[in-house]
């Protein structure tokens, strides 16, 4: 019997109307999305909601991606393949909201999460979604359930990483919805409802859905939009040219490889549309570069050019008569942060200045400090778009990017904030790959640049441990816990080591920890942690210089002398 495929574009009602019943199987991965993508799920919709206007029903659509079922025809009963978070965060998100509006919009919002059952008809309640059996019934009570969402948001730690997240992201989208009017809590579920779009791809076997999806998400030989962009733009050159373009953008294709040239048309969007995408990477390159171009000009003069500097750039290969290693410096610490929002800016100001050593070697360390600033002050994703939109900009337009006005310059507060967290708790403060990229900076800055990290494992470690054991010479040190807390999480107390955490060996004794955990063969090859081990105590004073010592390092390279207190004046005022 031939397979019958479906694709279509379903409004949210849809979706969680009565033509679906939606089933997590028991083998999908447990819900995943943290409160990063569930920030910026919500930041997104409520941006696109208010840019569109008061009246809802003329909002343009907003397409919230695909979703990939296994799905009899005529039968609502639906297996996701591709789909569980949006499905799982979109339901929770309506939960929060339906826990803040009047009764009435409570009621309509409850329809969309599931159908009460009828004593009379003798039927069961029937909810849109069903979660893996491990979190269904968890996801029942607290989520989909009138009542539930109130206790949710009281629940504490968690045994499992996805009731975790339900819990941790329920509390962010209850924080959200209440920073809205009632006006505009009910005008927000109303445009998700009506205004937002899935694709829903269909078919009755498991077979062809995991083709379907591998073609959607794989990075083999899928039909990416390069290759419809390929196919608009080279078959819009004439014959006798097209050869020759077509040899042009498959030796770049080749040379950067099919997932980074992929990349590098969604950052030369960004360039170009200087916003977060709304649309399809396809669509807005069609608007917005595609359109400002002859199929020759867009390929001679951005596609190429681009190009080159984006393997510069990603490699950390710019070439250059003089300087040229204190440029690639920069790039390697660029890339090695957990975002690439740089790179456009990056690219904008390279393929017009790439010959001016001295600018580019300025201009990266300058960006480097921007960066990094915003990665230890937890920027999240849709400032940094703005922030390195307004940067793209200025270098387009000429401007003096060296002016303390610059969006390239940190501002007297933001300097603060960097600063107020490099000197606190910035273990506890930041992500294991952020503190892990912070603390490989902080090692570079002090082996004086060109050292090599090109190690397997590399995690960040406590040398005076989170939780000594009574009796030992930690607690002869730091015999106050409240001393020990004030410390422990800070820069002075924090080590590199090539190898993954053992939580018995970190709670060694000093002379054992140095020996048999900071070292190989009595060897670190992290000055960090070599200066840990010419130490024969661990005490408050040797952890105070040391913090005192790794502060003032990033404060001199990062230029962070001129911080001032965004709230000094305020207090000031209030004082007077």
């Amino acid at each position: 019997m031939p397979t019958t495929l479906a694709a279509h574009e379903q409004s949210i009602s849809k979706i969680f109307g009565g033509d679906y019943v939606f089933r997590i199987p028991g083998y999908q991965r447990p819900y995943a999305w943290t409160t990063e993508q569930a920030r910026d799920l919500f930041d997104d919709l409520i941006g696109f909601m208010k840019a569109g206007g008061s009246a809802i029903d003329k909002i343009a659509p907003y397409f919230l991606g695909s979703i990939v079922l296994i799905k009899p025809e005529a039968v609502p009963d639906s297996d996701v393949v591709d789909g569980q978070q949006r499905l799982t965060t979109l339901t929770l998100l309506l939960s929060a909201i339906r826990a803040n509006v009047p009764a009435e919009a409570a009621a309509d919002i409850t329809q969309l999460l599931y159908e009460r059952g009828s004593q009379i008809l003798g039927t069961q309640d029937r909810f849109r979604l069903s979660l893996r059996p491990r979190d269904l019934e968890f996801f029942q009570t607290y989520v989909q359930r009138e009542d539930g969402f109130a206790d949710l948001i009281e629940l504490g730690q968690q045994d499992t990483d996805s009731r975790q997240n339900l819990v941790s992201n329920g509390r962010l989208f209850d924080d959200r919805v209440k920073a809205l009017s009632v006006e505009d809590r009910v005008a927000l579920a109303q445009f998700i409802v009506t205004r937002c779009f899935l694709v829903v791809v269909a078919t009755p076997d498991l077979d062809s859905a995991y083709r379907i999806f591998s073609v959607l998400n794989s990075r083999g030989l899928d039909l990416a939009p390069t290759d419809i962009l390929k196919a608009e733009i080279v078959g819009g050159i004439e014959t006798r040219l097209r050869d020759g373009y077509t040899k042009k953008w498959e030796d770049l294709e080749e040379d950067l490889g099919r997932a980074p040239f992929n990349d590098l048309f969604s950052h030369i969007r960004t360039v170009y549309r200087k916003l977060k995408l709304q649309s399809t990477v396809l669509k807005e390159f069609r608007d917005f570069v595609v359109k400002e171009y002859s199929a020759t000009r867009l390929i001679d003069e951005v596609l190429l050019p681009m190009g080159e500097v984006y393997q510069e750039l990603t490699d950390a290969a710019y070439e250059s008569t003089e300087r040229a290693e204190a440029v690639n410096e920069s790039l390697r610490w660029l890339n090695r942060l957990e975002f690439n929002d740089w790179i456009p800016p990056a690219l904008a100001f390279a393929v017009r200045n790439r010959s001016k050593v001295h600018a580019m070697e300025v201009f990266f360390r300058d960006l480097e400090r921007l960066a990094y600033s915003m990665l230890v002050r937890k920027v999240g994703i849709n400032d940094r778009i703005d922030r390195f939109s307004k940067l793209t900009k200025e270098i387009e337009i000429g401007a003096d990017i060296s002016d303390d006005d610059s969006a390239l310059q940190l501002s007297p507060a933001e300097q603060f904030n960097t600063y107020r967290v490099l000197s606190g708790q910035v273990y506890d403060v930041l992500s294991a790959r952020a503190r892990s990229a912070l603390l490989l900076r902080l090692d570079g800055l002090l082996s004086g640049g060109g050292a090599s990290y090109d190690f397997e494992t590399i995690t960040v470690e406590h040398i005076l441990p989170q939780n000594p054991k009574d009796g030992s010479r930690w607690t002869t040190w730091f015999p106050d816990p409240a001393a020990r807390a004030a410390v422990v999480h800070t820069l002075g107390n924090l080590a590199l080591l090539t190898r993954k955490k053992n939580s018995a060996a970190g709670n060694y004794e000093f002379d054992k920890k140095k020996e048999a955990y900071f070292t190989k063969g009595g060897i670190s090859p992290f000055v960090l942690t070599t200066q840990v081990l010419t130490n024969s105590e661990w005490t408050p004073e040797v952890v105070a210089a040391r913090q005192a010592e790794l502060l003032a390092t990033l404060e001199r390279h990062w230029r962070l002398k001129d911080r001032k207190n965004p709230l000094e004046g305020i207090l000031k005022t209030v004082a007077a």
